[in-house]
């Protein structure tokens, strides 16, 4: 005995040294993880500090420098986190969500609290009642815990309907919040032609059908979510909190200590996870955008199947894909990696620690509980004070359970609470982005273009700057133009041609279309055909001078590869117009016909099966197919104006002059961008027209008996253009002269070549050297000597 006594000492001493040893690991450990942290808050006041100072003296020695600082601070304030930006993008789409105060969402929003609330106040009376079954067990009492059980399975019934109300009703607010974003964005989508300007006038958003599909999915999913994990924890802790303190107080326990402890606990384990939380807003956000890169690598290869299998480019479109999935592989790694640090961490303290503290704050009220109140009478006092052993253990233990299962209820709330933060950070990427969506839509809607989301807000040219031919504007480009609308007639003043992208084709131009002329458009690629007929479609901005033009519905515009859209025959034809709207213009199908007649179709009826019948039109058809329906449409709607980008490359030359002659029987106006000869012609029958037609050599065109076009607008390709009226005669004898003496030239290095070796066969190298060398000799010598 004493030799244990004797040996105490030395135990005490050693366990006291592995706490000490514990407890410097612990220390180092903290030290090493917050010094990150205080250095880096000593470092941002002095660093301010000289900021500051330097402010007022660098002058512009410091631009480029602070131009870069700059622009990484609107990078950092762009990424999506918990900040006061979050929260005014989300109450910008919460307006969206909840337009008034009264509609269904609010409707939704209140029945889902309140299923919120019912299933808090049930937890709390099966806690209780689980509290009631176990002092039945230790009491050995069978009829009354029968008569328990029975409660407890009847109070099972509501308890699973609420469970399952709650879910069924965030799934509700899910598609209601969804439905309300749709709508809105749709309603932005398809005003002043955004769903075009957006991908090619404004290059903020690479991937808008990600953003109008998943980000909105998620986002509504998110908000439905974090108020159910956040509304009913919140609740659960204020009445389970009340319960516990009404329940201690009634038995006269101490409740100052557990409230400590958990006040401390619960700060403290905050406080840890807020500062070793990783910035899953930004990670989110990032993950979503390279999802979307991944689709649209897939939506590329699928629009362009035919493309890349006659390149045979499958190698090259497999490794970009495989790169675009690599980055999204690495980034949904990074996360998982991230998650897994910050959940072990998050377990540990909210299970282990929790529970222990748990144990803590259960036990003191219950070992130093009286059993009764200051507030109770005497006989209470005194029946408590003589109450028997027994039935004290049964108290207490009714007493134990009843308190755990409701501070484990209280304690999975507080969890659910604090590791709604993660959620919270991942609501600010998705809000981020949907957010981002919404103001890029309005600010495209507005005519305001930005072709990177990280450029200037400076304007590229100032004001009255010349805008010069050739170059290319860096900056937001500035709209200074006017477009005027006319009853008759298009004119351009001063009109500059400039592509999205900032390249100036045209610094000018300056035409009158009146009304009667039929204008041809040539010239070589790139110089500003298409781009003009876009500018007076109104899909691009003029950026300076005036546009006289006519309303959009006088004026039709026919690509070269014309959209086929999804719906029947009758629909191809009416295109953009439905059913009723062709009924609305006293149109039957009568009248289709005989529009299919003119473009030489009506054998696409039978073929196809009626006016009713349902294919892929864009692969059914064939590209001549395709460009007549194109002109089809055009004589259905008889627009003032046609615009024909091309659009009868792939239709034989006698059906293009039956075509073009019909448009202009109808008194339809047409600007044509074509490069066949035919549509020169005129009345002149024994001009001949020549054009190549995939052989070496020429073949004579059939000539129409009136002419097409009346005026010509040629560009140079290098900026200069040329508008006059249209000499079809001397064009076309000047295009065969020009022909001719191409072929004459093509032959002769053909025939330099024979000579050659002819010469060789022949012997006659040698003495030809030799007489061109005395010609060289007799060349150099001076005249004196002759």
């Amino acid at each position: 005995m004493q030799l244990a006594y004797e040996k105490l000492p030395a135990q005490l001493r050693r366990s006291s040294r592995l706490r000490k040893v514990a407890a410097v690991l612990i220390a180092a450990y903290a030290v090493k993880k917050l010094s990150p942290y205080v250095w880096r808050g000593l470092q941002r006041g002095p660093a301010g500090s000289k900021e500051g100072g330097a402010k007022t003296h660098v002058g512009v020695v410091s631009g480029v420098n602070g131009s870069e600082d700059e622009k990484k601070k609107r990078k950092a304030n762009r990424s999506p986190s918990v900040n006061r930006d979050f929260v005014l993008r989300l109450s910008h789409l919460l307006k969206i969500l909840f337009p008034r105060l009264l509609c269904p969402e609010f409707g939704l929003l209140a029945l889902h609290s309140v299923t919120l609330m019912s299933r808090t106040f049930l937890s709390i009376y099966v806690a209780s009642l689980d509290g009631v079954i176990v002092r039945c067990i230790v009491q050995k009492d069978p009829r009354a815990f029968v008569l328990q059980l029975s409660k407890w399975l009847v109070v099972a019934v509501p308890a699973t309907f609420i469970n399952s109300a709650i879910r069924f009703l965030e799934g509700q607010l899910t598609l209601r919040f969804r439905s309300r974003l749709v709508n809105h964005a749709y309603q932005l989508y398809f005003t002043n032609q955004t769903y075009y300007r957006i991908s090619n006038m404004d290059g903020r958003l690479c991937n808008p059908d990600q953003s109008l599909t998943e980000d909105i999915v998620m986002f509504s999913a998110s908000v439905a979510h974090l108020y159910s994990n956040l509304t009913k924890p919140i609740l659960d802790v204020v009445v389970t909190c009340y319960t516990l303190l009404r329940a201690a107080h009634s038995k006269g326990a101490n409740t100052t200590w557990p409230s400590a402890i958990a006040g401390l606990v619960v700060a403290l384990t905050a406080k840890v996870l807020r500062s070793c939380s990783p910035h899953f807003g930004k990670l989110v956000a990032e993950e979503a955008k390279r999802k979307g890169d991944l689709r649209y690598m897939h939506s590329r290869i699928i629009a362009n199947s035919e493309e890349i299998a006659f390149y045979a480019g499958h190698k090259v479109e497999l490794s970009k894909l495989q790169r675009s999935y690599s980055a999204l592989s690495s980034q949904i790694h990074q996360i998982l990696l991230k998650r897994l640090w910050y959940i072990m961490l998050e377990q540990f303290l909210m299970k282990y620690v929790w529970s222990a503290s748990g144990l803590v704050m259960v036990a003191v009220p219950i070992i130093t509980a009286t059993g009764y109140s200051k507030y109770d009478s005497e006989e209470v006092k005194q029946a408590a004070m003589v109450m028997k052993e027994e039935e004290l253990v049964s108290e207490r233990t009714q007493a134990f359970t009843t308190a755990r299962n409701l501070l484990n209820a209280a304690a999975d709330a507080v969890e659910r609470i604090m590791s709604s933060y993660k959620e919270v950070t991942e609501l600010a990427g998705y809000t981020s982005r949907v957010w981002e969506m919404f103001d890029v839509f309005e600010d495209v809607s507005r005519g305001i273009y930005r072709r990177s989301a990280d450029m200037e807000e400076e304007p590229a040219t100032r004001r009255g700057a010349p805008v010069l031919q050739g170059q290319r504007i860096c900056g937001p480009l500035e709209i200074r133009g006017q477009v005027i609308s006319v009853e008759n007639g298009i004119c351009c003043e001063n009109l500059p041609i400039i592509t999205p992208t900032g390249d100036v084709v045209v610094s000018s131009l300056n035409i009158q279309v009146e009304d009667g002329m039929n204008v041809l458009i040539t010239g070589p690629n790139g110089c500003g055909k298409s781009s003009l007929f876009r500018i007076l479609s109104g899909l691009w901005p003029v950026y300076g001078g005036a546009l006289y033009r006519p309303e959009p519905h006088n004026m039709f515009y026919i690509p070269q590869r014309p959209y086929m859209s999804e719906g029947t025959l009758r629909d191809q034809v009416i295109y953009p117009d439905s059913v009723d709207d062709m009924v609305q213009k006293g149109l039957t199908d009568s009248d289709l016909e005989e529009i299919l007649r003119t473009v030489h179709l009506l054998y696409i009826l039978d073929r196809e099966g009626g006016w009713e019948s349902i294919s892929d039109w864009k692969d059914v058809l064939s590209g001549g197919e395709k460009q007549r329906m194109g002109m089809a449409r055009m004589f259905y709607h008889r627009p003032r104006y046609a615009l024909l980008d091309e659009c009868t490359s792939a239709v034989s030359i006698d059906v293009e002059g039956k075509i073009f002659q019909a448009a202009k029987d109808a008194g339809i106006a047409l600007l044509s961008i074509t490069h066949r000869p035919s549509l020169w012609s005129e009345t002149h029958t024994d001009v001949p027209v020549f054009a190549r037609t995939g052989g070496a050599g020429l073949t004579c065109l059939p000539l129409s008996h009136r002419k097409y076009h009346s005026h010509l607008l040629q560009f140079d390709g290098e900026g200069g253009w040329k508008f006059e009226p249209l000499d079809a005669s001397a064009r076309l004898s000047m295009q065969e002269e020009k022909q001719r003496l191409e072929n004459q030239l093509s032959g002769i290095p053909k025939m330099q070549q024979r000579l050659s070796e002819l010469r060789v066969l022949l012997g006659e190298t040698e003495r030809e050297d030799e007489d061109a060398a005395e010609s060289r000799d007799l060349t150099d010598t001076p005249l004196l000597e002759l």
